[in-house]
């Protein structure tokens, strides 16, 4: 269910996402790509063409649960929530591959199982009100929508602000207020807030951050040097952070007053 919006495909017709299957065979064989009937020899090419929806099962199943993701609402989030329209084209028919992709600007998409992740350790509900630090192309910020009441997000690069909230309104989703800004200092004028998720790596924890959580909040946030970071769970607990749990991980460099350098 989708709180206080929609969920749609603008009225366009269901694409299909070709993926090809390799196999090798000494005979002379005939296969079809959807159009016509080949022959080879030695090497069979199969193309399979898969509908999305299809694709988001297989990623849930392989990719998120038979890795530990239980959050049933998280799962289920991700099953709905087309990955795929938040990629360039030259990158459809990877986006439900367990991988990063590139969005413009310097920046990626992260890989489905770390988002999953991300969302389960936060332990979501549906009347929160969640900032994200990192809106890149939406798609992390349509699978708060979809988990929470509101969602705050802020992104540095106009660009990929701009994409994702025409994204977001194409998409039809209403709980999602988009800012431009510096990500490590938040959104003090929304806060504070229930949870908080970081898209990219600090330093340390953005004190400014920690300080517009609320408390028996949940700040999630990768901390460490560029190359590689441990994914921390903060919580707050009468007004000090207690760290919870501490995963390694990459991300690309948060840059800001509380984060890295440009």
């Amino acid at each position: 269910m989708l709180p206080r919006g929609k969920r749609g495909t603008s009225g366009r017709k269901s694409k299909e996402v070709v993926y090809a299957a390799v196999r090798h065979n000494r005979r002379r064989i005939f296969v079809s790509d959807g159009t016509k009937a080949q022959q080879y020899t030695g090497t069979r090419r199969v193309i399979v063409h898969l509908h999305p929806d299809e694709l988001r099962h297989r990623m849930v199943e392989a990719q998120l649960r038979q890795r530990g993701i239980q959050d049933e609402r998280v799962l289920a989030a991700m099953a709905r929530v087309p990955r795929d329209e938040f990629v360039g084209e030259p990158y459809r028919t990877q986006a439900y591959d367990d991988n990063p992709l590139p969005i413009g600007e310097g920046q990626t998409i992260s890989q489905p199982y770390i988002v999953a992740l991300m969302l389960q350790l936060l332990a979501l509900a549906p009347e929160h009100r969640v900032l994200e630090v990192g809106t890149g192309s939406g798609y992390q910020a349509v699978l708060l929508a979809e988990l929470a009441r509101q969602v705050y997000t802020i992104e540095r690069h106009a660009a990929l602000a701009h994409c994702a909230q025409e994204t977001l309104r194409r998409l039809g989703y209403t709980n999602v207020t988009v800012e431009i800004g510096d990500g490590s200092a938040g959104l003090s004028s929304y806060a504070p807030f229930d949870r908080i998720i970081v898209a990219a790596a600090a330093p340390e924890i953005p004190r400014a951050l920690f300080d517009q959580l609320q408390e028996g909040g949940r700040l999630i946030v990768p901390v460490g040097p560029p190359d590689a970071q441990r994914l921390q769970l903060v919580m707050k607990d009468q007004g000090s952070p207690v760290l919870a749990e501490q995963i390694g991980c990459r991300f690309v460099p948060l840059v800001g007053e509380q984060g890295y350098r440009e």
